[in-house]
């Protein structure tokens, strides 16, 4: 009978654990389904009451690295934009990251970790990493087997919880369960819970907190602060598991509070692969997404913080709006310094909690950090200057902290989020300083640019700090800074800084680095009348081989441009000008009187766009060697020229009208690393048929009829013979061709002598040729030793005339 009891006492234990195991499972289940009805959504900064929008139209990947870095990985890092950014942290990438799914593997050693730290920089996009965990955990994409209830904690609700509390009440407060579920599910499998702990920098810890008394039981009750750095210690649950995020200035705090094993991650930001997947998921349109991502990568500064996921926010939701109103954004992005100034303001928004100063007391200091960093060329900041100059820098949302190792001892320092951070802070800082003192930096400023040979000589340094400058005087951009923060520019620092460039850009002597950073200076204005007053009081915009052109440079030129009635000259010479770059400046460009452009590599379609754009009986010019074809009919222009480079590395298209329009007086088109044989002149004909451009059409008709030819060259090398030849039979009408060189030496000739056309034109080649029978010269030196010849080819044959002995003969 005992037995009995026994065994029936066993079954009800039995069956009691099944049904409480049961019950768990039931609140588990609805509890994930409630975490995926909440964490679906998002509420945006500027989302109205509400609005949201769906996680998975937001979320993306970020980088996550699980090792510190070194001063010498951060500062290359801090310092490289654009490419070479993107570079570095594909090398970052390879080295050490982390997916979501790997946070809580084995590290090399086996040793698994009870605690993760998750460190990122304000806006890099904690907050949003945790919301996707715990959408993917409560949709079973994962820690499926791994945790069997995740609990979100967020400090800044912490903060506002009342009096006295247990972990298990603390727990109920920010999730759908009721206390005596929670206590359940923790005493039944601790091993398999998991606590996210989200903002510990914004938890509001004092100084005793590393003395009260410890909290070991579930039910216990203290201030919910205390509750939390207990359960970070391991005193409550010690089998559990913690992931907690917090920013760079927190990090070795919460290192101090918490149990182990410990492991460290880091959320960079975005790669460019997810700066790109981002804009993607942002449109929802190919069309749009394409030209956003576009426009946005042709600007290096801009790119590279693309990498913090709010500027990617706020760049596609600026490009969302012109795309909304139908604005031109063809004429370009928002200027770079509106971009940071509604980071900045985002930031003292909804991240500047807990601050001890008012907002122009920030950023005067961080102002003044950033100055000394850009004047002594630092990127990194040791702990002591960095107290000395910004109040409470643990608290500041735009600075971030790590630690390194110097021989047996740690060091702490500190850096702005990116260079280019710092170089805005240093601009605002100098623009907000009363008039006397603002213009006392400015001063300084360009006396060191003078010293320097240029601002684009001192480039690091100086440059950018300037383009903010001017960006920051922008009426909208002051209008921001105005209403939202206090901040006020002195009307007289506006009028220093204008009458400044006004000066500058009526100089003679611009070089192509100086020519293109008053452009972007101007650009970063982007006030229409005044930019326009700027580019119309110089004559010519004239930029050559010492700088390469970029495409923000291109949409910097452009808006300069279209700013303008008409100017009078423009000189794009070897500046890499690709089809790309050349259709972004393509709309401006019947502005400019006077033209010379060296495009790259274009294709038949291309030539024939340019063409239809510019030619339309203008006056095309060169100064070098040249291919002149004259018709001997009337027809709509009286000269044309083909003109090659000494090196042959370049062709030239001149025209002269009879009757030109308008607008152009003069134009160079040079394509580089191309011959006029390679160029199927009847292919670009049929586009300009298809698009009845008839100006075109007779420009190009004008080849086929052509009766007469003369060509200039300095020497008949092998390839220039051939391409001759070639010429020939692509325009069959002629009846006459001449070739001028200075010299023909003995390879050119061999070409034309081995020849096997036998053209019905007469074509004539004049020029200087080496008489010796032996080390004949192979350019032209002197007369001592060349006499000067014409060798004709035609359809009787081939033959050498000559028409003057050397002047000494061997």
């Amino acid at each position: 009978m005992f037995r009995d009891c026994c065994n029936s006492f066993t079954g009800y234990h039995s069956y009691s654990e099944k049904t409480q195991t049961s019950e768990i499972s039931s609140a588990i289940h609805k509890y994930k389904k409630l975490i995926c009805s909440e964490y679906q959504y998002v509420t945006e900064y500027n989302s109205l009451p509400g609005e949201h929008v769906l996680l998975s139209e937001r979320f993306t990947q970020p980088l996550i690295l699980k090792k510190h870095r070194d001063p010498n990985k951060r500062e290359e890092e801090i310092r490289s934009r654009g490419e070479s950014f993107h570079e570095v942290l594909r090398s970052r990438s390879s080295e050490n990251s982390v997916h979501l799914n790997t946070l809580f593997n084995p590290d090399d050693n086996g040793i698994s970790p009870r605690a993760v730290i998750l460190q990122g920089n304000s806006g890099n996009g904690k907050t949003f990493t945790v919301q996707k965990i715990m959408m993917d955990w409560a949709s079973g994409d994962l820690y499926k087997e791994r945790f069997d209830i995740v609990f979100h904690l967020k400090c800044k609700e912490i903060n506002r919880i009342p009096g006295k509390n247990s972990l298990v009440e603390i727990l109920s407060y920010s999730c759908s369960l009721t206390p005596d579920q929670i206590s359940q599910m923790l005493q039944h499998s601790p091993e398999k819970v998991l606590f996210i702990i989200d903002g510990f920098d914004e938890l509001r810890l004092t100084e005793g907190i590393y003395h009260t008394s410890s909290n070991t039981d579930l039910l216990q009750k203290a201030s919910p602060v205390a509750i939390l750095c207990d359960l970070l210690r391991g005193r409550i649950l010690r089998e559990s598991f913690l992931l907690v995020t917090s920013r760079s200035t927190a990090t070795e705090t919460l290192s101090n509070l918490l149990k182990g094993p410990q492991f460290f991650s880091e959320i960079i930001g975005f790669s460019e692969k997810g700066v790109e997947e981002y804009f993607q998921k942002f449109f929802q349109n190919e069309e749009l997404f394409r030209k956003a991502y576009t426009l946005v990568k042709a600007n290096e500064t801009l790119i590279t913080a693309c990498s913090i996921p709010v500027v990617c926010w706020i760049i596609c939701t600026t490009i969302q709006e012109r795309f909304k109103i139908g604005a031109d954004v063809t004429r370009g992005l928002e200027t770079t310094t509106s971009i940071y100034v509604d980071f900045v303001s985002t930031l003292l928004e909804h991240h500047c909690q807990g601050l001890s100063q008012s907002v122009p007391t920030l950023l005067r200091s961080l102002g003044q950090l950033a100055e000394r960093g850009i004047l002594e060329e630092q990127v990194l900041f040791d702990e002591k200057s960095v107290n000395e100059t910004v109040s409470d820098p643990a608290c500041n949302p735009f600075l971030c902290k790590f630690l390194f190792k110097r021989r047996i001892h740690q060091e702490t320092m500190f850096n702005f989020m990116h260079l280019s951070f710092q170089e805005f802070f240093t601009a605002l800082y100098f623009v907000l300083l009363d008039e006397e003192e603002s213009q006392r930096k400015f001063t300084q400023l360009f006396s060191i640019h003078e010293k320097a040979g240029g601002f684009y000589n001192d480039l690091s340094r100086l440059t950018a700090v300037v383009q903010f400058a001017f960006g920051l005087l922008n009426k909208d951009v002051r209008d921001t800074l105005g209403k939202k923060h206090g901040l006020f520019v002195h009307p007289n620092t506006q009028a220093y800084l204008k009458k400044m460039i006004l000066t500058e850009i009526q100089k003679e002597t611009w070089d192509s680095d100086t020519i293109c950073f008053w452009i972007h200076c101007l650009y970063e204005l982007h006030e229409e009348d005044f930019v326009k007053k700027a580019m119309e009081s110089t004559p010519h915009i004239t930029m050559y081989g010492s700088v390469i052109l970029r495409r923000i440079d291109c949409w910097a030129l452009l808006y300069c441009s279209l700013c303008c009635e008409c100017i009078e000259e423009l000189a794009l010479h070897d500046c890499r000008l690709s089809s790309e770059k050349l259709s972004i400046i393509l709309p401006a460009l019947c502005k400019f009187k006077n033209l010379m452009l060296t495009p790259e590599d274009l294709s038949y379609a291309e030539i024939a766009e340019l063409m239809c754009t510019l030619v339309r009986g203008k006056t095309l010019s060169s100064q070098s060697a040249c291919i002149r074809l004259e018709r001997t009919t009337d027809c709509s222009f009286e000269s044309l020229c083909l003109c090659m480079s000494e090196d042959e590395s370049s062709l030239w298209i001149r025209s002269r009208f009879i009757d030109p329009p308008p607008f152009l007086k003069s134009l160079d088109l040079i394509f580089p690393h191309s011959d006029l044989i390679n160029i199927d002149w009847m292919k670009i004909f049929q586009i300009f048929l298809e698009r009845r451009s008839n100006v075109l059409t007779s420009f190009l008709h004008s080849f086929f009829e052509l009766k007469k030819m003369k060509i200039e060259i300095d020497v008949l090398t092998r390839r220039s013979s051939v391409w001759t030849l070639q010429i020939i039979q692509k325009i069959p009408s002629l009846t006459e061709l001449s070739v001028n060189a200075k010299f023909l030496p003995e390879e050119g000739i061999e070409i034309l002598q081995r020849s096997c056309v036998r053209p019905a034109c007469d074509l004539s080649f004049s020029g200087y040729r080496c008489h010796k029978e032996s080390e004949k010269c192979t350019s032209w030196k002197n007369e001592s030793c060349n006499q000067q010849v014409k060798i004709q080819l035609n359809s009787q044959g081939f033959s050498v005339e000559t028409l003057r002995q050397p002047l000494f003969e061997d």
